[in-house]
């Protein structure tokens, strides 16, 4: 009997070694092919970080983190808080380096600042959510059974109460945070309707005692409130300050969300759910749900994607590589490193990379405008950037089908009628992205590194999303800025000529 426990010991260590190995060979398979050929492969402290993650699952029902390329650590010190204002990772990294503790008992709740930002990323445990002291919609209908809402109905509006920390048996009932707390960390900065501040401003601290659950979420959560949830670019700064959220506070893995708001379900709701662990709606619980471990996410306003188009974030893109090699604060890889995050949660291929002369040729994807419902108060119509769009595109096809130069495919970007995935998919396989100026365009984060930007302006629309968008992230972008919304097709085709051609086609 112990000769056959022995043997079967013996079997167990054997399958465990091979399994390490296998396991080993994998990732490092894995880190040198997630990199572009042209590239050094990922920095061995930042792949053993992700590793590091990736390994580490206390609790099973969440998605464990990706090994991204571009990944850099988002480190929380104090002590380069000074050199992190008004930096590139300030604004688009881990700026929030100031921990300001509000409660520290049984429960807790801290906040971190962020002072390029002038917001916070708070958090905190045993954390009380009642939704019936949450005044608004259900949420997560479908959009044909809610035509006609108003705005108002869907965003929440919080009674005293509505959330609750517990602060043990000696504590006295009272407000977590005060006024005063409140103009400092979570300060309004002109958003008319700050609907964070106000969950923040109504969380009562109450005894451990009255600290009654329903329902308890072991696992971290993040909560998160939206307005233009059906407008893609405003979405994507809402995906980004959850993503930004989740590293700074050092998830191990990708958290639930829990929308505390009253929307109906839109398409984009699918990369919500590819980003993260679950998606669930506040008032979808059906009585108090309490929460181990709670994230509040900024709004979307307050990050540097929207807060870049009023104020000045001189940022250039660059590789992780590069600035492992040669750190800089003007420049950043965090918004590759989130485009690669959003490839990965719908499982594409991260070691896609650009490639000078396809065989199957160069995509060109056009971003099409069309008509779509989009939310309760939508009329389904879209309002035109480009008054000739289809000449423009058929123009295209018949210039792509006789170029001689090389191979192209004119992609058509009808994005209305594609899941989320096929989109990003579309993005990441185009070797040239061109449309008028439109939110579809904010697909650009999950670009490769070497695609070419063509944004068609009206002069009725002249802003500068994509452009910055482009620069953040370091890739080449072009305009043609047009006298009124009517483009000349033998313009733009003038100008992708020129763009082919640098690719060396």
């Amino acid at each position: 009997m112990n000769r056959r426990n022995t043997l079967l010991l013996k079997i167990l260590l054997f399958l465990f070694i091979l399994n390490s190995i296998s396991l080993f060979l994998y990732f490092l398979k894995h880190s040198s092919i997630s990199s572009p050929s042209n590239q050094p492969p990922l920095p061995k402290p930042f792949l053993e970080t992700q590793l590091q993650q990736q390994s580490h699952h206390p609790h099973h029902s969440l998605k464990p983190w990706p090994i991204l390329p571009s990944y850099l650590p988002w480190t929380n010190t104090d002590a380069n808080a000074d050199a992190m204002t008004g930096s590139c990772e300030g604004y688009f990294g881990n700026g929030f380096t100031r921990r300001v503790q509000a409660l520290q008992g049984p429960g807790w709740f801290r906040c971190w600042y962020s002072e390029t930002l002038r917001s916070s990323v708070c958090e905190g445990g045993r954390v009380r959510m009642v939704p019936d002291r949450i005044r608004m919609a259900k949420g997560g209908e479908a959009l044909s059974d809610v035509m006609g809402r108003g705005e108002d109905v869907e965003l929440p509006s919080f009674q005293n109460g509505a959330f609750e920390v517990d602060g043990g048996d000696k504590v006295e009932e009272k407000a977590l945070v005060d006024h005063e707390f409140l103009d400092r960390y979570v300060p309004e900065g002109g958003i008319q309707r700050h609907t964070m501040r106000d969950l923040i401003s109504k969380i009562r601290i109450v005894k451990e005692k009255d600290f009654a659950c329903d329902e308890w979420i072991e696992e971290p959560t993040l909560l998160v409130t939206r307005f233009e949830y059906a407008n893609l670019f405003h979405t994507i700064t809402d995906w980004y300050s959850a993503y930004v959220s989740s590293r700074v506070t050092g998830l191990p893995n990708r958290p639930h969300v829990v929308f505390v708001d009253g929307h109906c379900t839109t398409q984009l709701e699918e990369t919500w759910k590819a980003l993260f662990s679950s998606v669930r709606y506040a008032k979808n619980f059906t009585g108090s749900v309490c929460f181990r471990h709670a994230i509040l996410s900024p709004l979307g306003y307050e990050t540097a994607m929207f807060k870049g188009l009023t104020e000045e974030v001189n940022c250039d893109g660059a590789s992780a590589q590069e600035l492992w090699q040669n750190p800089d604060n003007h420049k950043t890889a965090r918004i590759s490193e989130f485009g690669e995050m959003i490839r990965a949660g719908f499982g594409l291929p991260l070691n896609a990379h650009y490639s000078a002369k396809p065989v199957s040729g160069h995509n060109v994807l056009f971003v099409r405008r069309e008509d779509y419902l989009a939310h309760p108060r939508h009329r389904g119509k879209v309002e035109s950037r480009l008054s000739n769009e289809a000449e423009v595109f058929e123009s295209l096809k018949s210039w792509a089908s006789n170029y001689n130069g090389c191979k192209i495919n004119l992609v058509n970007g009808l994005f209305a009628h594609m899941s989320m995935k096929e989109q990003v998919r579309a993005i990441q396989d185009a070797s040239v992205i061109i449309g008028a100026h439109g939110a579809g365009l904010t697909h650009i984060v999950s670009a490769l590194p070497k695609t070419v930007i063509l944004e068609i302006i009206s002069s009725y629309f002249r802003r500068p999303h994509f452009a910055y968008i482009a620069c953040w992230k370091g890739l080449e972008y072009h305009a043609i800025n047009l006298a009124g919304s009517h483009a000349d097709p033998g313009t733009v085709i003038n100008e992708l000529t020129n763009i082919m051609k640098s690719l060396g086609c």
